[in-house]
């Protein structure tokens, strides 16, 4: 068994538990970890006995405002200068962003020391809405009521801030009348679009919607009156792979879902043991690498989803046109699997595995300056 001791947090700026947690769910074999946020109580362990020693130090774009902060400034790096000298290896935590977020901003703090960056690629959102909604009970209900087909919206398009790939798709779907009778939103957007009162969290003003806090809750009633999400992602780019909240919801609500990301996102989800809709809907936009040609794919199934499935008429439904009726029948077992698996422990903690190598490998890289 190979120990590992970690310093959650260098200077205990934030959220060193949730590090922990998360580093918790690994389920490496071999491999164990003491961690604190308490750069005083380093006395209380005797270093000397682990294989690794990581101090994490916490880049989140929240401690910017640090960055004016002299004081604060010199103690990071006086403490950083005095464990690099025990031979501790350093880990720049931001995993509340991508790749191509954290090499587009100016990250603070800028510490001139060898280092992993800790970003949140697939498992950080898929671990925190885990441990945000695992003990939730929620009534997602897609079942087809008697005569009644229930769903009075076609599609749930939800966009708050304006990415240059959101606005595109958005306006393209505009343009050409595909959200016509659905649910959508683009807060910070070209038409500051909210939603409408009932279908917004309860106790938020739709008016008023928090920039920060309330992405990752839900509520059931936008996915029960919806046949299908359109997932509007953070990236779009060919480099990386960055899995928000955004598509933990439809998966936590059992809903069909086409989504806007990056090159292979869909593949990517398969690999990690989930199920697509490649058996119902053309999927070949995944493998699109042009992306503005992935847009214009994703804005054709729309229209076409919406012309050929969409007709929420009730007459026409009585009459036989149930298409979506059929694929919500016919998706039931595949949903279930992919909200079962969602909540599965050991699923998640394989994921988790992938980026607690990527520590373990880079201290054993002997990158590490002397």
């Amino acid at each position: 068994m190979q120990r590992n001791f970690i310093l959650t947090d260098i200077m205990k700026s934030g959220y060193h538990l949730d590090l922990e947690n998360f580093i918790n769910h690994h389920t490496l074999p071999n491999q164990s970890f003491d961690m604190t946020g308490e750069y005083f109580s380093l006395h209380n362990y005797d270093l000397d006995t682990y294989d690794r020693k990581f101090a994490v130090i916490d880049c989140r774009t929240a401690n910017a405002g640090l960055a004016f902060n002299p004081e604060y400034d010199d103690t990071l790096k006086h403490r950083v200068k005095l464990l690099h000298s025990q031979g501790f290896v350093f880990i720049k935590a931001t995993p509340w962003e991508s790749k191509e977020n954290i090499e587009n901003s100016d990250i603070y703090p800028k510490i001139d020391i060898a280092h992993v960056k800790w970003t949140a690629d697939t498992s950080w959102f898929w671990f925190y809405m885990y441990e945000k909604h695992k003990s939730n009970k929620f009534n997602f209900t897609h079942d087809h009521d008697g005569s009644y087909w229930h769903k009075k919206h076609d599609f749930l398009y939800l966009n708050k801030q304006p990415r240059p790939h959101r606005v595109k798709l958005y306006n393209e779907l505009i343009e050409h009348n595909v959200l016509e009778n659905s649910i959508h939103t683009f807060i910070e957007g070209p038409t500051k679009r909210r939603l409408p009162k009932e279908y917004e969290l309860p106790g938020i003003d739709p008016e008023d919607y928090p920039r920060f806090g309330k992405d990752q809750d839900i509520t059931e009633l936008p996915y029960i009156d919806t046949v299908c999400s359109i997932v509007s992602e953070t990236n779009d780019n060919n480099n990386d792979i960055f899995m928000t909240e955004k598509i933990w919801k439809p998966i936590m609500a059992q809903h069909i879902f086409v989504v806007h990301g990056n090159y292979l996102y869909l593949q990517k989800l398969r690999e990690m043991g989930f199920k697509t809709f490649a058996s119902f809907i053309d999927e070949t936009y995944d493998i699109e690498r042009d992306r503005d040609k992935r847009i214009q794919k994703i804005a054709s199934l729309l229209q076409d989803l919406k012309s050929r499935l969409c007709d929420n008429n009730v007459s026409k439904v009585n009459a036989g046109n149930k298409k979506w009726h059929d694929i919500y029948l016919q998706t039931k077992a595949l949903r279930q699997h992919n909200y079962d698996l969602m909540f599965n422990p050991v699923a998640l903690g394989k994921e988790i595995n992938k980026t607690v190598n990527l520590f373990l490998e880079f201290a054993d890289s002997g990158k590490i300056p002397s």
